[in-house]
Protein backbone atom coordinates (compact mmCIF):
# COMPACT_ATOMS: atom_id res chain seq x y z
CA UNK A 1 0.00 0.00 0.00
CA UNK A 2 1.20 3.50 -0.81
CA UNK A 3 2.01 5.40 2.38
CA UNK A 4 3.18 8.73 0.94
CA UNK A 5 0.16 11.01 0.95
CA UNK A 6 -0.10 13.84 -1.59
CA UNK A 7 0.87 17.35 -0.61
CA UNK A 8 -2.00 19.16 1.03
CA UNK A 9 -3.28 16.27 3.18
CA UNK A 10 -3.39 17.29 6.83
CA UNK A 11 -3.93 15.19 9.95
CA UNK A 12 -5.60 16.30 13.15
CA UNK A 13 -6.96 14.81 16.34
CA UNK A 14 -10.54 15.87 17.01
CA UNK A 15 -12.07 15.60 20.52
CA UNK A 16 -15.30 13.56 20.50
CA UNK A 17 -17.47 11.65 22.94
CA UNK A 18 -15.44 8.57 21.94
CA UNK A 19 -12.10 10.21 22.66
CA UNK A 20 -9.66 11.81 20.25
CA UNK A 21 -10.37 10.71 16.69
CA UNK A 22 -7.64 11.06 14.07
CA UNK A 23 -8.68 12.36 10.65
CA UNK A 24 -6.87 13.02 7.39
CA UNK A 25 -8.28 15.87 5.34
CA UNK A 26 -7.41 16.87 1.81
CA UNK A 27 -8.68 17.25 -1.71
CA UNK A 28 -10.56 20.22 -3.10
CA UNK A 29 -11.19 22.51 -0.14
CA UNK A 30 -14.29 24.10 -1.70
CA UNK A 31 -15.74 20.82 -2.95
CA UNK A 32 -18.56 18.79 -1.42
CA UNK A 33 -17.38 16.62 1.46
CA UNK A 34 -16.84 12.87 1.18
CA UNK A 35 -16.20 11.27 4.59
CA UNK A 36 -14.84 7.70 4.72
CA UNK A 37 -15.15 5.40 7.76
CA UNK A 38 -13.17 2.14 7.58
CA UNK A 39 -13.73 -1.50 8.40
CA UNK A 40 -12.93 -2.92 11.79
CA UNK A 41 -9.19 -3.69 12.03
CA UNK A 42 -8.42 -0.97 9.45
CA UNK A 43 -7.77 2.76 9.71
CA UNK A 44 -8.34 5.69 7.36
CA UNK A 45 -5.41 4.72 5.16
CA UNK A 46 -7.46 1.85 3.70
CA UNK A 47 -9.16 4.58 1.61
CA UNK A 48 -5.95 5.53 -0.25
CA UNK A 49 -7.43 4.78 -3.67
CA UNK A 50 -10.72 6.51 -2.94
CA UNK A 51 -8.78 9.56 -1.82
CA UNK A 52 -6.79 9.65 -5.05
CA UNK A 53 -9.99 9.26 -7.08
CA UNK A 54 -12.22 11.82 -5.35
CA UNK A 55 -9.71 14.46 -4.19
CA UNK A 56 -9.74 16.44 -7.47
CA UNK A 57 -13.48 17.16 -7.11
CA UNK A 58 -14.29 16.71 -3.40
CA UNK A 59 -13.05 17.58 0.04
CA UNK A 60 -12.10 14.15 1.39
CA UNK A 61 -12.01 13.19 5.06
CA UNK A 62 -10.55 9.83 6.11
CA UNK A 63 -11.34 8.74 9.65
CA UNK A 64 -9.39 6.44 11.97
CA UNK A 65 -12.32 4.82 13.77
CA UNK A 66 -12.33 4.56 17.59
CA UNK A 67 -9.50 2.38 18.86
CA UNK A 68 -7.78 2.23 15.48
CA UNK A 69 -4.87 3.99 13.82
CA UNK A 70 -3.91 7.18 15.65
CA UNK A 71 -7.27 7.56 17.41
CA UNK A 72 -7.54 6.98 21.14
CA UNK A 73 -7.65 3.39 22.36
CA UNK A 74 -11.08 1.85 22.81
CA UNK A 75 -11.76 0.45 26.26
CA UNK A 76 -15.55 0.26 26.46
CA UNK A 77 -18.60 -1.00 24.61
CA UNK A 78 -19.93 1.40 21.99
CA UNK A 79 -22.67 1.21 19.38
CA UNK A 80 -23.53 2.74 16.03
CA UNK A 81 -25.46 5.60 17.64
CA UNK A 82 -22.30 6.48 19.60
CA UNK A 83 -20.37 6.45 16.32
CA UNK A 84 -23.03 8.63 14.67
CA UNK A 85 -22.79 11.16 17.49
CA UNK A 86 -18.98 11.20 17.25
CA UNK A 87 -19.19 11.69 13.49
CA UNK A 88 -21.38 14.76 13.98
CA UNK A 89 -18.74 16.14 16.36
CA UNK A 90 -16.12 15.55 13.66
CA UNK A 91 -18.24 17.28 11.01
CA UNK A 92 -18.79 20.22 13.34
CA UNK A 93 -15.07 20.52 14.07
CA UNK A 94 -14.30 20.55 10.34
CA UNK A 95 -17.09 23.00 9.49
CA UNK A 96 -18.94 20.46 7.33
CA UNK A 97 -22.71 20.89 7.16
CA UNK A 98 -23.55 17.82 5.05
CA UNK A 99 -21.40 14.99 3.77
CA UNK A 100 -21.45 11.97 1.53
CA UNK A 101 -20.67 9.23 4.05
CA UNK A 102 -18.83 6.23 2.59
CA UNK A 103 -18.14 3.18 4.77
CA UNK A 104 -16.89 -0.39 4.45
CA UNK A 105 -18.12 -3.07 6.89
CA UNK A 106 -18.23 -1.19 10.25
CA UNK A 107 -18.30 2.01 8.23
CA UNK A 108 -20.97 0.56 5.97
CA UNK A 109 -23.21 -0.22 8.92
CA UNK A 110 -22.68 3.35 10.09
CA UNK A 111 -23.51 4.66 6.61
CA UNK A 112 -26.86 2.88 6.99
CA UNK A 113 -27.89 4.25 10.37
CA UNK A 114 -26.34 7.74 10.16
CA UNK A 115 -28.95 9.12 7.73
CA UNK A 116 -31.66 7.76 10.05
CA UNK A 117 -30.20 9.53 13.08
CA UNK A 118 -28.92 12.64 11.29
CA UNK A 119 -30.65 13.10 7.92
CA UNK A 120 -29.92 16.82 8.02
CA UNK A 121 -26.16 16.07 8.00
CA UNK A 122 -26.27 13.48 5.20
CA UNK A 123 -26.14 14.49 1.54
CA UNK A 124 -25.90 10.81 0.56
CA UNK A 125 -24.59 7.55 2.02
CA UNK A 126 -22.68 4.59 0.58
CA UNK A 127 -22.51 1.36 2.56
CA UNK A 128 -20.11 -1.34 1.35
CA UNK A 129 -20.00 -4.96 2.62
CA UNK A 130 -22.41 -4.20 5.44
CA UNK A 131 -25.36 -5.62 7.34
CA UNK A 132 -28.30 -4.51 9.46
CA UNK A 133 -28.90 -8.00 10.87
CA UNK A 134 -28.12 -9.56 14.22
CA UNK A 135 -24.96 -11.67 14.31
CA UNK A 136 -25.41 -15.32 13.47
CA UNK A 137 -24.58 -17.95 16.06
CA UNK A 138 -21.43 -18.94 14.16
CA UNK A 139 -20.36 -15.31 13.86
CA UNK A 140 -20.92 -14.72 17.57
CA UNK A 141 -18.89 -17.78 18.51
CA UNK A 142 -15.83 -16.97 16.38
CA UNK A 143 -15.92 -13.24 17.17
CA UNK A 144 -16.21 -13.97 20.90
CA UNK A 145 -13.29 -16.40 20.71
CA UNK A 146 -11.19 -13.93 18.72
CA UNK A 147 -11.98 -10.98 21.00
CA UNK A 148 -11.15 -13.02 24.09
CA UNK A 149 -7.86 -14.13 22.55
CA UNK A 150 -6.91 -10.59 21.51
CA UNK A 151 -7.78 -9.12 24.88
CA UNK A 152 -5.01 -11.21 26.44
CA UNK A 153 -2.28 -9.58 24.33
CA UNK A 154 -0.48 -6.25 24.53
CA UNK A 155 0.76 -6.60 20.94
CA UNK A 156 -1.23 -7.96 18.02
CA UNK A 157 -0.43 -11.69 17.74
CA UNK A 158 0.52 -13.17 14.34
CA UNK A 159 -2.62 -15.31 14.36
CA UNK A 160 -4.65 -12.12 13.85
CA UNK A 161 -3.17 -11.71 10.38
CA UNK A 162 -4.42 -15.17 9.43
CA UNK A 163 -7.87 -14.34 10.79
CA UNK A 164 -7.96 -11.08 8.87
CA UNK A 165 -6.89 -12.71 5.62
CA UNK A 166 -9.57 -15.36 6.00
CA UNK A 167 -12.19 -12.68 6.68
CA UNK A 168 -11.12 -10.13 4.06
CA UNK A 169 -9.76 -12.08 1.08
CA UNK A 170 -11.97 -14.18 -1.18
CA UNK A 171 -11.01 -16.81 -3.77
CA UNK A 172 -10.28 -14.25 -6.48
CA UNK A 173 -7.93 -12.22 -4.31
CA UNK A 174 -6.21 -15.36 -3.07
CA UNK A 175 -5.63 -16.50 -6.66
CA UNK A 176 -4.84 -13.23 -8.42
CA UNK A 177 -4.14 -10.36 -6.00
CA UNK A 178 -1.05 -10.99 -3.86
CA UNK A 179 -0.71 -7.26 -3.11
CA UNK A 180 -4.10 -7.27 -1.42
CA UNK A 181 -3.55 -10.49 0.52
CA UNK A 182 -0.27 -9.05 1.80
CA UNK A 183 -2.10 -5.83 2.69
CA UNK A 184 -4.35 -7.73 5.10
CA UNK A 185 -1.31 -8.05 7.38
CA UNK A 186 -2.00 -4.39 8.14
CA UNK A 187 -3.95 -5.62 11.17
CA UNK A 188 -0.69 -6.45 12.94
CA UNK A 189 -0.37 -2.69 13.58
CA UNK A 190 -3.59 -2.66 15.61
CA UNK A 191 -4.01 -2.43 19.38
CA UNK A 192 -5.40 -5.91 20.16
CA UNK A 193 -7.33 -4.76 23.21
CA UNK A 194 -9.02 -1.99 21.21
CA UNK A 195 -9.92 -4.46 18.46
CA UNK A 196 -11.35 -6.82 21.08
CA UNK A 197 -13.65 -4.06 22.36
CA UNK A 198 -14.64 -3.18 18.79
CA UNK A 199 -15.45 -6.82 18.04
CA UNK A 200 -17.64 -7.01 21.14
CA UNK A 201 -19.33 -3.72 20.23
CA UNK A 202 -19.78 -3.72 16.46
CA UNK A 203 -19.97 -7.43 15.61
CA UNK A 204 -21.12 -9.39 18.64
CA UNK A 205 -23.23 -6.65 20.22
CA UNK A 206 -24.87 -5.21 17.13
CA UNK A 207 -28.63 -4.78 16.89
CA UNK A 208 -31.12 -5.51 14.17
CA UNK A 209 -31.36 -2.10 12.50
CA UNK A 210 -33.84 -2.84 9.68
CA UNK A 211 -36.71 -1.01 11.39
CA UNK A 212 -34.52 2.05 11.93
CA UNK A 213 -33.38 1.98 8.29
CA UNK A 214 -37.00 1.92 7.20
CA UNK A 215 -37.39 5.45 8.66
CA UNK A 216 -34.90 6.98 6.20
CA UNK A 217 -36.54 9.41 3.81
CA UNK A 218 -35.15 11.73 1.14
CA UNK A 219 -31.52 10.67 1.62
CA UNK A 220 -29.96 8.85 -1.37
CA UNK A 221 -28.32 5.59 -0.26
CA UNK A 222 -26.15 3.17 -2.23
CA UNK A 223 -25.47 -0.29 -0.80
CA UNK A 224 -22.71 -2.43 -2.36
CA UNK A 225 -22.19 -6.16 -1.75
CA UNK A 226 -19.23 -8.32 -2.68
CA UNK A 227 -20.06 -11.54 -4.49
CA UNK A 228 -17.35 -13.40 -2.55
CA UNK A 229 -17.95 -11.78 0.85
CA UNK A 230 -17.98 -14.60 3.40
CA UNK A 231 -18.69 -12.26 6.32
CA UNK A 232 -21.83 -10.55 5.04
CA UNK A 233 -23.12 -12.57 2.06
CA UNK A 234 -25.03 -10.91 -0.76
CA UNK A 235 -28.47 -11.87 0.53
CA UNK A 236 -27.73 -10.29 3.92
CA UNK A 237 -26.53 -7.04 2.33
CA UNK A 238 -29.51 -7.03 -0.02
CA UNK A 239 -31.86 -7.29 2.96
CA UNK A 240 -30.25 -4.15 4.38
CA UNK A 241 -30.74 -2.30 1.10
CA UNK A 242 -34.36 -3.46 0.86
CA UNK A 243 -35.07 -1.84 4.24
CA UNK A 244 -34.09 1.62 2.93
CA UNK A 245 -36.76 3.27 0.81
CA UNK A 246 -35.45 4.16 -2.65
CA UNK A 247 -31.95 2.79 -2.07
CA UNK A 248 -29.70 1.54 -4.87
CA UNK A 249 -28.19 -1.94 -4.57
CA UNK A 250 -25.17 -3.23 -6.49
CA UNK A 251 -23.09 -6.42 -6.40
CA UNK A 252 -19.40 -6.45 -7.31
CA UNK A 253 -18.34 -9.69 -8.93
CA UNK A 254 -15.15 -11.50 -7.85
CA UNK A 255 -14.90 -9.25 -4.77
CA UNK A 256 -14.91 -10.10 -1.06
CA UNK A 257 -15.34 -8.26 2.25
CA UNK A 258 -12.92 -5.33 1.96
CA UNK A 259 -14.19 -4.21 -1.43
CA UNK A 260 -13.04 -0.60 -1.19
CA UNK A 261 -9.43 -1.77 -0.87
CA UNK A 262 -9.53 -5.00 -2.89
CA UNK A 263 -11.49 -3.62 -5.84
CA UNK A 264 -11.19 0.19 -5.70
CA UNK A 265 -11.87 0.65 -9.42
CA UNK A 266 -15.19 -1.20 -9.13
CA UNK A 267 -16.20 0.62 -5.96
CA UNK A 268 -15.20 4.05 -7.29
CA UNK A 269 -17.10 3.46 -10.53
CA UNK A 270 -20.27 2.53 -8.63
CA UNK A 271 -19.97 5.61 -6.42
CA UNK A 272 -19.35 7.82 -9.47
CA UNK A 273 -22.49 6.53 -11.17
CA UNK A 274 -24.50 6.97 -7.99
CA UNK A 275 -23.30 10.53 -7.33
CA UNK A 276 -23.75 11.54 -10.98
CA UNK A 277 -27.50 11.00 -10.60
CA UNK A 278 -27.65 13.35 -7.59
CA UNK A 279 -27.76 17.16 -7.53
CA UNK A 280 -24.57 18.82 -8.75
CA UNK A 281 -23.68 20.02 -5.25
CA UNK A 282 -23.12 16.46 -3.98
Amino acid sequence: MTTNWPEGVTEKLIPTSLGLINVRVGGRSDGPAVVCWPSLMMDGTMWQYQYEHFAPTHRVVLIDSPGHGKSDALRKIIDLKDCSDALVEILDALGIDKCVLVGNSWGGMLAGVFPAHYPQRTAAAVGINCTASLPTTVESIWATALSTFLSLHAKMPPLAAKAARAAFAGPTAEATNPEFTEFTRFVLRDDPKSVAWALRSILIGRKDEHRLLNTIRNVPVLIIAGEEDSQFPVHVVRKMADAIEGSTFRVLQHTAHLAARENPDGVNAEIDTFLAALPATV
